[in-house]
């Protein structure tokens, strides 16, 4: 399968591992509660079998959690319980996981952690993600280009973090600097989530008459969207572009749907990036990137069946 090239930052880890072909590795990550954190449940575990078998030593444990508490407890009994040397997270929020991390860190514990930052960095040791303000400057540079440098959309937002503000952000950098002509007539939350990208997108579908594309920003609410518009019988909307390379969405943008004629990637299979760049790392005994970002891709008819997992729940 291919994949795209990762970014990796030009600094270092300052601690490098002794060499260790007998760790044992946490892996925490949330639960599979949509559609992009059951592609990382899937690719979690699919990278440890391959990981087991390559590096024959190694003990990998994927713990996954169903809220911000239940992953803080894990992380205790990863600790305490599994005597894990080593730890892969990817925060269910990284504000309250921020100082349950950082208790492993101190005693001694090596952590990367994925997607969504710490609050308090010293708190990790590497730091894998998908690019965030890329992902809102391609859509930008996309839905651009689409319309022709002028219309009117509108702006369905994730859940408020740092990672949806870097989004946006960029996003409507690109419209202002470029595309000036496109309007945003507004922009809301809509939480990742398809039933509240279905209710933010039929309150735009009434207070707009005309509507000419929709930046979902995500494949989970876009699904959400496309159902708005379906029962509302809308045909004045040329697209809606979403993002993360859910399966069924880049399958439709491989069949050349009228409504999906792209997509952006931000990955669930950066976890497994995560686990190998880590897995390596410990059992080599070599310095790990402190930072890795891994691009984002635009993703067209022509170059879809690239980006297409078809065993991947997402």
């Amino acid at each position: 399968m291919k994949k795209a090239l990762l970014t990796v930052g030009l600094l270092m880890a300052s601690a490098a591992f002794a060499q260790n072909k007998n760790a044992v590795i946490g892996v925490s990550i949330p639960a599979a509660d949509h559609g992009w954190t059951g592609g990382v449940v899937y690719w979690a575990n699919r990278t440890k079998t391959e990981l087991e078998k390559q590096y024959p030593g190694i003990k990998i444990i994927v713990k996954t959690a169903k809220d911000a508490n239940d992953q803080a407890n894990q992380l205790q009994d990863l600790l305490t319980v599994n005597k894990i040397d080593t730890l892969v997270v990817l925060p269910y929020e990284s504000g309250p996981l921020t100082r349950p991390i950082k208790n492993l860190h101190d005693k001694g514990v090596f952590v990367t952690v994925v997607d969504r930052g710490l609050t308090d960095e010293s708190a990790q040791d590497a730091y894998v993600a998908g690019d965030n303000p890329g992902m809102g400057k391609v859509s930008a540079e996309y839905l651009g280009k689409q319309l022709g440098g002028k219309g009117n959309i509108v702006v369905l937002r994730g859940i408020p973090t740092v990672i949806d503000n870097q989004r946006v952000d960029a996003f409507e950098a690109v419209l202002k600097s470029k595309y000036p002509n496109i309007k945003i007539l507004d922009k809301k939350f809509a939480n990742w989530n398809r039933d509240d990208g279905f209710k933010v997108m039929q309150d735009f579908l009434t207070r707009f008459p005309k509507i000419d594309a929709v930046w979902a920003q995500d494949d989970d609410i876009a699904v959400g969207v496309l159902k708005a518009m379906d029962q509302a019988k809308r045909t004045d909307i040329k697209f809606v572009l979403g993002g993360a390379g859910m399966k069924e969405f880049i399958k439709k943008v491989m069949d050349g749907d009228k409504l999906i004629t792209a997509d952006v990637t931000y990955a669930p299979s950066m976890i497994a990036d995560a686990m190998k760049l880590t897995v390596k790392s410990v059992v080599t005994g070599s310095k790990m990137p402190k930072t890795t970002i891994i691009p984002s891709v635009l993703v067209t008819k022509q170059n879809a069946k690239n980006y297409y997992y078809p065993d991947s729940p997402f």
